[in-house]
């Protein structure tokens, strides 16, 4: 008989009926989870986060009453728990994620109607996974600050060329991470900064736009045939790929590939980090954060062992410390720093 007192213990917040009890069953149909309550809406949510005490919520954001980032922020300020959002994949929906994820949210699920009877087996997988890794962290979520603070300088990489690139990995509570790292460096940062962050179609455009808002240096979506240039970030667009090429010896350009369906990880974090590797040998520093799953770990290998440095965030401010680990595990990490180190670092090197 299983122990209910090691279950992992849901809120399920959705004003569909249908989605409360579609998400319910797929989440109780391992036993690892419980579901303690279902609510309608964000009043309903609040109150039963206060009174149940659940160790995740699920959040829809479009109810009645009062919405999911309305209900966040006052559980955010009143009973702070790992929340993941059910988002719809439109613009508009993308845009109120980002939101969410400043408030506090730990990570977000998108919810396509369509695709739920479909592909019922392949959307339980990825939301049970995803709850597992988030659950068993027993996180004490925080509202993102608004402001960053000044880098945080370390001993760096010594007696060791500058590099050339920047290449930047992460999944699950990825873009909280990037939300701390993009602004907090300077004007005028020498070099590219590639980002392949795990986030579906519309997702990226809404969200490099945030980060562009937040930072000193411009970031953007990155286009296909577009030149790689300094002081600029590429966030990789959702739903595809992203590697670059050698155009002329002096022009870099950025390539997108459609996704042909065999990747696991969409945007690759492998891809993207092989091919930058293979564009400046010796002089790409790699970086990956938090994230579920082994993403990252041969783009690393390659940039490693071709000569260049990598950073791997550490398990205490990684929310799923997932691809870190494997990197760290195969020995592949020349710093393991915390959220508030890899900034800084990241300036030393450049």
């Amino acid at each position: 008989m299983y122990n209910t007192n090691n279950k992992i213990r849901v809120l399920v917040v959705d004003d569909s009926a249908f989605m409360r009890n579609a998400i319910t069953k797929m989440i109780t149909s391992d036993p690892e989870f419980m579901v303690v309550g279902t609510a309608r809406d964000g009043v309903e949510a609040i109150d039963k986060v206060i009174s149940l005490r659940p160790d995740i919520v699920t959040l829809d954001i479009e109810m009645p009453r009062m919405n999911g980032l309305e209900a966040l922020k006052v559980i955010m300020d009143k009973s702070p728990v790992p929340v993941i959002m059910v988002s719809s994949l439109t613009t508009e929906g993308a845009k109120e994620t980002i939101e969410a994820l400043e408030l506090g949210a730990i990570d977000f699920i998108p919810k396509n109607l369509s695709d739920l009877s479909i592909n019922i087996v392949k959307i339980k997988d990825y939301l049970i996974n995803k709850l597992k890794a988030i659950g068993r962290r027993k996180i004490v979520p925080k509202r993102r600050r608004q402001s960053c603070g000044p880098v945080v300088i370390r001993k760096s990489f010594e007696g060791q060329r500058k590099i050339s690139l920047v290449a930047i990995g992460s999944s699950t509570g990825g873009p909280r991470a990037l939300q701390d790292i993009i602004p907090s460096l300077p004007e005028g940062f020498p070099v590219p900064i590639l980002v392949s962050q795990h986030m579906p179609r519309n997702f990226t455009g809404p969200f490099a736009e945030r980060l562009n808002q937040l930072s000193k240096i411009t970031v953007k979506e990155a286009e296909n045939e577009e030149p790689l240039m300094n002081g600029t970030v590429y966030i990789a667009p959702g739903g595809g790929h992203m590697e670059i090429f050698r155009k002329k010896a002096i022009d870099v350009r950025i390539k997108i590939l459609s996704d042909n369906g065999d990747s696991i990880y969409k945007p690759s974090v492998d891809i993207m980090m092989i091919s930058a590797a293979e564009v400046f040998p010796g002089r790409v520093l790699g970086v990956i954060l938090t994230g579920m799953g082994n993403d990252g770990l041969k783009g690393m290998e390659r940039i490693k062992h071709g000569g260049g440095r990598t950073i791997a965030q550490d398990e205490e401010t990684s929310v799923v410390y997932g691809m870190p680990k494997v990197v760290v595990e195969a020995g592949l990490a020349d710093k393991i720093l915390s959220i508030n180190e890899i900034a800084g670092e990241i300036v030393n090197s450049v």
